[in-house]
């Protein structure tokens, strides 16, 4: 039988590659064995209990986040990490509110009065005329009755009522409940200066 023909462009070609017995070089195996024998011991010989251990000196109630603190303690909720994300947008991180449409809550008269009356307005909103310092604002504020705990509500109010010069003192979840309770029947917000006047 004649062998066949080898043609000149088939003789520029490459030979095709082979695999071999173990194409994975053996130092790279032993090296990654190493590796993964190493960072186990290391993890099962760690310490993770010891605060000194974690760099930065917390306790692990404070790395534990809300609602883990341990059984029986309440967690504190973060009413300025709450304004930030829900209201700072409307009101401002300085809490001077956009001039016509969003009033400030520095030295509100609204914020500085009967706490009952500013647990109401958050949790059901105002929609109307609403004067803040002498001015007449007309923004809507909506309802957080459904987004927001007691517990939340309470902190961002007594967040509110401590700064920016406000001295107020802070709201419990207890008056946010009773709040809650007394206007349960509301379905829509309060329309601004006509319905909120006689809250105060």
């Amino acid at each position: 039988m004649n062998d066949p023909e080898i043609l000149p462009q088939q003789r520029r070609e490459n030979p095709e590659p082979r695999e071999q017995s173990f194409p994975v070089p053996w130092a790279l195996l032993v090296m990654t064995g190493a590796l993964v024998l190493v960072g186990a011991t290391y993890i099962a010989q760690a310490d993770i209990e010891s605060p000194i251990l974690w760099g930065d000196g917390r306790a692990r109630a404070e790395l534990a986040g809300p609602g883990r603190a341990g059984a029986g303690a309440a967690a504190a909720v973060d009413g300025a990490a709450l304004y930030a994300s829900l209201c700072a947008a409307c009101h401002q991180p300085t809490g001077a509110g956009l001039p016509g449409v969003f009033p400030p809550l520095a030295a509100s008269e609204w914020v500085l009065g009967d706490e009952k009356t500013v647990a109401a307005i958050v949790l059901h909103g105002v929609s109307g005329t609403l004067t803040v310092k002498g001015s007449a604002y007309d923004g809507v504020m909506p309802s957080f009755k459904e987004q927001l705990g007691d517990a939340q509500l309470a902190a961002v109010l007594s967040h509110i009522r401590s700064r920016w010069g406000n001295g107020a003192t802070a709201v419990s979840a207890e008056t946010v409940a009773a709040v809650r309770e007394t206007h349960k029947a509301r379905s829509a917000p309060f329309a601004g200066d006509r319905e909120l006047a006689a809250l105060r």
